[in-house]
């Protein structure tokens, strides 16, 4: 490892140089155990501890194979999918490993007693399998998380409709949260070069979802003035959503649980901002029965900040406990895009609202290549940026996990892996200069 490392440092290296570097044996990596799958049966979600199902160990490097690429990981982030597997919910994900393993010769490989975990990396492409033309030895990369296999007509008008998509470190093997990850070819994108490694891999997975959900044909397709409705604002996906607004030219009310969260909201250029805590919502009664005036609060205080328009669009994240709110308060004709269930996915709502005011409800879940692409380019050019606030050793993984399972983070939560520190690997300091405050400042608050 330490010959990639000093490689990757160096200035001078080029393709060959790396095409010649020895690919190790094995690799450290985050890893969950098959046999350690049932150990919270019987706790409570909330007090399922992360810190004591992830692993650090060493595993050996996979065999590469076509149209795949082998990435030296020098950083990555820690995503709601990442706590989602740490904790066996929904279910364990060595049902995901299984079934893959069963589709081919190929797709064996992930179907392990240990799960390397992890949906977002930047680092550089060590090797290239067969087939692969556009990325070589040296390149600097990040990657998307969307795996597909494409034998399918149904995946081919919209990638994220093949039958055999997947997503990468959660329902397939050899994450990013690793040294090394295995990845295709067709899940990598240039880095930013005004970033570091740690804040090229923040994005990734939640911008791309975003960007889905919200700006893209597939989502909402959101437009100059619309009124746009985001749910945890300052989260890892709620940042990048209300700078999509933003910059789009929409106006985001952005929903938040505290005032320092509101304080990021208006760093980032939000006015529009509600603190559902200190304003006292509670949209349920008790475990079964919501409260429909609790509803017309929310809307009534959305009015007062919009000038009497209703929302044209929710973000929609956290699920059952928001949802029915959600549908109300969306204008006649509106939208409500729903991307996640953070707190249930039973999901109920009162459809008088939804069938006799024409509204839409949108299912969206991640993001094609072409979204991930321009979701990426967004932030090559400065137009977007990583929502980073603080950063773990690989070893923290567990904590950082534990963090973002508990709600104790802002933003996102990096992950250094064979970068030795933070702030390497910035390229063009000219453009980095121009942004630094909006670069730091989750870190900032």
């Amino acid at each position: 490892m330490k010959e990639i490392l000093d490689a990757i440092q160096s200035q001078d290296s080029q393709a060959e140089d790396f095409a010649a570097l020895s690919i190790p044996e094995s690799y450290r990596a985050v890893t969950v155990h098959k046999d350690e799958a049932e150990m919270f049966t019987g706790v409570a979600s909330r007090d399922k501890d992360p810190r004591k199902s992830l692993h650090v160990e060493d595993v050996p490097v996979p065999e590469l194979g076509p149209g795949e690429a082998l990435v030296a990981v020098m950083a990555s982030s820690v995503n709601y999918n990442s706590v989602w597997t740490s904790i066996f919910e929904p279910v364990s994900t060595f049902g995901f490993l299984e079934r893959y393993g069963r589709l081919s010769d190929l797709s064996k490989r992930h179907d392990l007693p240990y799960h390397v975990i992890g949906s977002d990396l930047a680092g550089v492409v060590l090797r290239t399998g067969p087939g692969v033309n556009a990325w070589k030895p040296g390149d600097e990369v990040v990657a998307h998380c969307l795996s597909v296999e494409l034998e399918s007509s149904d995946g081919h008008n919209d990638t994220m409709l093949d039958p055999e998509q997947r997503i990468w470190g959660f329902e397939t093997n050899f994450g990013g949260l690793a040294e090394i990850a295995l990845v295709k070819s067709n899940q990598l994108m240039p880095k930013p070069d005004h970033l570091s490694w740690e804040e090229a891999a923040a994005p990734g997975l939640v911008n791309s979802t975003a960007y889905r959900q919200l700006v893209s044909r597939n989502g909402a397709g959101m437009k100059q003035g619309d009124n746009v409705l985001i749910w945890g604002a300052s989260g890892g996906l709620g940042s990048y959503a209300t700078q999509f607004a933003l910059a789009g030219g929409a106006n985001p009310i952005c929903v938040v649980s505290s005032d320092q969260k509101a304080d990021i909201c208006r760093a980032m250029g939000a006015e529009a901002i509600i603190d559902r805590n200190a304003e006292g919502y509670k949209f349920w009664k008790d475990e079964h029965t919501q409260d429909p005036k609790e509803w017309k609060r929310f809307g009534k205080r959305i009015r007062e900040l919009t000038g009497g328009e209703d929302i044209d669009i929710v973000f929609e994240h956290p699920g059952r406990e928001t949802f029915g709110a959600s549908v109300y308060v969306t204008r006649k004709g509106g939208t409500i895009t729903t991307c996640a269930s953070t707190s249930g996915y039973m999901h109920e709502y009162d459809n008088r609202y939804l069938w006799m005011s024409l509204k839409r409800i949108i299912g969206s879940h991640f993001a094609n290549y072409r979204e991930a692409w321009e979701a990426n380019r967004l932030i090559a050019k400065g137009k977007i940026h990583p929502t980073l606030s603080k950063v773990y050793s690989l070893e923290d993984t567990g904590q950082a996990a534990y963090d973002v399972h508990r709600n104790l983070h802002q933003g996102k939560v990096g992950v250094l892996a064979l970068a030795p520190r933070e702030g390497l690997g910035v390229r063009n300091h000219e453009l980095r200069e121009q942004h630094i405050d909006a670069i730091n400042r989750f870190r900032n608050i």
